[in-house]
């Protein structure tokens, strides 16, 4: 009898030691990778978001229209889309180290040659090779953190990463603002100053993050071997997706309705986060207050992600909290839109932005429940391909209207009506998640 007992004994506590080591791997590896993932998508929303800073001043002192403007500020997500599947069909084969770092070199120094745009011409083509080294950072980040940390960790993951978005807001706003005080110093606008400053710092992390970042936990020199084992043993334990072939995902329909879905709430995304400072300047404020009354929306959002996410994690039904997060952006831009003083449309445009961020936290834990390997390297890229159209659609829609109606409230009813076709297409969504019990978790290892 007592013999018996030891043999059942030992499993158990071999099962718990390597629980043990696998949780100890997970705090080490969350330490090491997650602020510079943090950082470089915080520094990707300051870099696409800070034109809309730029036409404060820019469009006057280069000569263009608004319509103009918010063209060139839309090439991005041309340039951007274009090259997304391509980039992270590169990323799977040169390995996510090198090529994120060298999505943020050359991003971080196009971002800084915007500086030297003399006209609409410069402005667009600056703007077209912005997006172009771009492409590929977000499902390229997706798709590493997938790879370091299993499904009990990786939505909050995630979460704990997409908070780089509203932060971008909460920081870059001040600071696009403060960096407009220095117009004049050297013979340059506040404008070029900030494209200068707020775009070195991006090649400066993908530097840090070629020596400091490894594509695989069996590469982690930072882990003990038995954690690397312990780690290893946990990813190997999760089910492999549907698709692991990048052309049999990309026949899933799920996929097309996933980018359809985010299309219509990155509309919101762009549409807010270019023309923000522009809304708040026609209550006649400078470009200071601007910078700091823009970053409201912005704390509102930090904090209503992550503990959005982390219900959503618990409950298990993603496509049900995705709709109720479209229904809140719908009203939120309603409310926006009625314009009845810069308290009230702050507090819709905050709504609209914790809906925008709070979706696309609770939106990428779908996926990557069928989606594995290669599959998830070029599946996610098109699904964000597709959703990223809508930043382009968003950021000309919204300059388009202004122009025609002499007011910004016709594009943020435009953008409450994108939100709420999304809301509409989770009721299909649904249909195809899994039950909680069911769900399928990819193994996102290293395929021999």
């Amino acid at each position: 009898m007592h013999a018996n007992s030891n043999a059942a004994t030992a499993p158990d506590e071999a099962a718990r030691r390597r629980t043990q080591l696998w949780h100890g791997a997970q705090r080490k590896n969350a330490w090491r990778i997650l602020p510079l993932m943090i950082a470089a998508l915080l520094l990707s929303y300051i870099d696409k978001n800070n034109a809309g800073f730029a036409a404060l001043t820019m469009r006057h002192d280069l000569g263009m229209t608004t319509a103009q403007f918010g063209f060139g500020a839309s090439l991005l997500f041309v340039g951007y889309c274009a090259l997304e599947v391509p980039s992270n069909l590169a990323l799977y084969r040169y390995g996510a180290r090198r090529w994120l770092a060298r999505i943020m070199i050359t991003w971080g120094l196009a971002t800084a040659a915007t500086a030297l745009a003399t006209g609409a011409h410069s402005f667009y083509v600056l703007r077209l090779i912005l997006g172009a080294a771009e492409a590929g950072l977000f499902p390229g980040a997706t798709f590493l953190l997938a790879c370091w940390f299993p499904a009990e960790y990786r939505t909050r993951i995630l979460a704990l990463f997409m908070l780089g978005a509203p932060l971008a807001s909460v920081i870059g706003g001040p600071t696009s603002g403060l960096l407009f005080q220095l117009d004049g110093v050297l013979g340059l606008h506040g404008w070029q100053w900030m494209f200068i400053v707020q775009g070195l710092p991006a090649a400066l992390i993908g530097i840090v993050i070629l020596f400091v970042v490894r594509d695989y936990p069996s590469d982690a020199h930072w882990l003990t071997g038995e954690e690397r084992d312990a780690l290893n043993w946990q990813l190997s334990t999760e089910s492999r997706g549907s698709h692991r072939n990048t052309f049999a995902a990309l026949k899933d329909s799920r996929i097309y309705l996933l980018g359809v879905i985010q299309f219509g709430f990155v509309i919101g995304t762009y549409g807010v986060g270019v023309w923000l400072p522009l809304i708040l300047k026609e209550y006649g404020y400078g470009a200071l207050k601007i910078g700091m009354l823009s970053a409201i929306p912005y704390v509102v959002a930090c904090v209503g992600t992550y503990v959005w996410a982390r219900f959503a994690d618990r409950d298990g039904r993603h496509a049900f909290h995705l709709r109720v997060i479209c229904i809140v952006g719908t009203i939120g831009f309603v409310v926006s839109a009625l314009s009845l003083g810069v308290v009230v449309q702050l507090t819709g445009i905050s709504l609209a932005v914790l809906a925008v961020f709070a979706a696309r936290a609770v939106f990428w834990a779908i996926p990557t429940r069928f989606l594995g390997g290669k599959a998830a390297a070029g599946g996610l890229a098109l699904i964000n391909t597709i959703g990223t159209l809508g930043g382009f659609v968003g950021t000309v829609m919204v300059g388009e209207l202004k122009q025609i109606y002499g007011t910004f409230a016709a594009g943020i009813w435009a953008m409450a009506a994108a939100f709420f076709v999304s809301a509409l297409l989770t009721f299909i969504l649904g249909r195809f998640e899994p039950r909680r019990h069911q769900a399928v978790e990819p193994n996102y290892q290293r395929e021999h």
